[in-house]
């Protein structure tokens, strides 16, 4: 498959508010289609269908294989240290921030809000290129923790969590 069409695979994979969810599940544990489908309350073929364009878009890998019930079911993960073949264009860019900001206005209706339980930031600042760049490394390094620590859906001990991070440098101002 040419470059090109990696792209555009990877591209249509994102463009579906279902899938940024069955990423997040997959960076825990591997899961088969059907336990997808349990755990979002879709079907299994619904969950079939986002799972082969999040694969076909090089979003996730398979994770293994098991035999279920004479058949065979194959296992996927969300690697969070690959990216999406080829370079992303600024309007995909646009279109993944649009997507995570739906995800996180449908995140935040299930959100338990409490003095000590959460942590909302936003801001367009004027920073020091290098500044900037630590910061954001470091946020990245924060992130990635995040989802090395993740444990599958419901395991005993744990919590339920969201974070969204956006951020990027603003295009330079051409003087008028």
């Amino acid at each position: 498959m040419p470059l090109g069409d990696d792209r555009t695979a990877s591209l249509r994979a994102m463009a579906h508010p279902l899938r940024l969810q069955i990423m997040s599940l997959l960076t825990a544990a591997p899961l088969t289609a059907a336990e997808v489908a349990r755990e979002l309350g879709v079907t299994h073929a619904n969950a079939s269908y986002h799972l082969r364009n999040l694969l076909s878009g090089g979003l996730i890998v398979v994770a293994g294989e098991e035999k279920i019930r004479g058949g065979v079911a194959k296992r996927y993960r969300y690697d969070t240290h690959s990216e999406p073949p080829g370079p992303r264009p600024d309007e995909q860019r646009r279109a993944d921030f649009a997507t995570l900001a739906h995800e996180l206005i449908r995140r935040s209706a299930q959100a338990r809000f409490e003095a000590d339980a959460g942590l909302y930031a936003d801001g367009d600042f004027w920073i020091d290129p290098d500044v900037w760049l630590g910061i954001r490394d470091r946020i990245s390094q924060a992130v990635d923790d995040l989802h090395d620590a993740a444990q599958p859906p419901r395991t005993p001990g744990t919590v339920r969590t969201s974070t969204t991070v956006a951020m990027f440098q603003h295009r330079p101002e051409v003087p008028e």
